[in-house]
């Protein structure tokens, strides 16, 4: 897959940049951003999927920097490292987009929540939905030439199967679903920088897939929200020794705790929360 933090960065730039320069109507820019995602994919994908492991890994990280290093020189394009792109027209104040501001409405009012509580469930409405998609989609022939695919690609290769097409596939795939993650990304925040897209963001996704588990996409959410638990749950580190360091000394030992609580897991269960050992592929 891409690295998370370059699809979400693409599905951002991509809805903010038509909306806020150009005046589209964001409902527009849905199928820019998706087709961008799956053209980056595909151009990452075509040279590099035949790398294995950690040198595919490596890859797409340097990739993911790229991109980034792009947006913060191309200030007149994305606003740079300084200002960023302003994101109030994506939001309630559209001068732009009044649909969407409508369509927030409708579900705060429908709901009787705050704009902040609208968002959080169409955040996880249309995650589990994606969700639910792949994994109808995991079930299909196609789904079960991945999974074999994952587990021996010598053989899914024997048996006649374009492995590096599949492959392709499932990248552009992943690519579109974290172009949309960037979507809300965008709406949630008034403005943004690359540095907001930093690799420490993969990071944090390839954490929570493991958290989950391996090999089924129902764990994702399972493993965003125990990580979200953690995450959130060190912010509350103001007691002693933790009240004896500054702020920025405290966030530091939050990633170290986050850190601390990934080897553990994957010492004592390799496999994630819900993942199975046997699924697991030892090379």
């Amino acid at each position: 897959m891409t690295t998370p933090a370059s699809t979400v960065s693409t599905g951002a730039y991509a809805v903010a940049i038509p909306v806020n320069r150009y005046g589209w109507s964001f409902w527009a820019t849905i199928p820019v951003l998706l087709t961008a995602a799956i053209v980056l994919a595909l151009l990452l994908g075509v040279p590099t999927l035949r790398l294995r492991a950690d040198y595919f890994a490596i890859t797409t990280i340097a990739f993911s920097e790229i991109l980034r290093y792009v947006a913060t020189n191309e200030d007149r394009l994305t606003g740079g490292s300084q200002g960023t792109i302003n994101l109030a027209g994506i939001g309630r104040a559209s001068q732009y987009d009044g649909a969407w501001q409508s369509f927030l409405g409708k579900v705060e009012r429908n709901l009787h929540v705050g704009s902040d509580a609208a968002m959080l469930i169409l955040v996880w409405t249309v995650a589990l939905l994606a969700v639910a998609a792949v994994t109808l989609l995991m079930r299909t022939p196609w789904g079960r030439v991945l999974k074999s695919i994952r587990e021996d690609e010598d053989a899914a290769t024997s048996l006649g199967k374009n492995v590096f097409l599949y492959k392709l596939q499932a990248l552009a795939l992943g690519a579109a679903l974290g172009a949309l993650a960037g979507v809300f990304y965008a709406w949630q925040f008034s403005f943004f920088s690359p540095d907001d897209f930093a690799p420490l963001i993969t990071f944090f996704a390839w954490m929570i897939v493991i958290l989950g588990g391996l090999g089924r996409a129902w764990t994702v959410p399972v493993g965003a929200v125990v990580f979200g638990v953690i995450f959130a749950g060190t912010r509350f580190f103001d007691f002693p020794p933790f009240s004896l360091l500054d702020s920025t000394e405290r966030a530091y030992v939050r990633l170290i705790v986050i850190g601390l609580v990934i080897i553990g897991l994957m010492l004592f269960r390799p496999q994630g929360i819900f993942g199975s050992r046997k699924e697991m592929v030892l090379e």
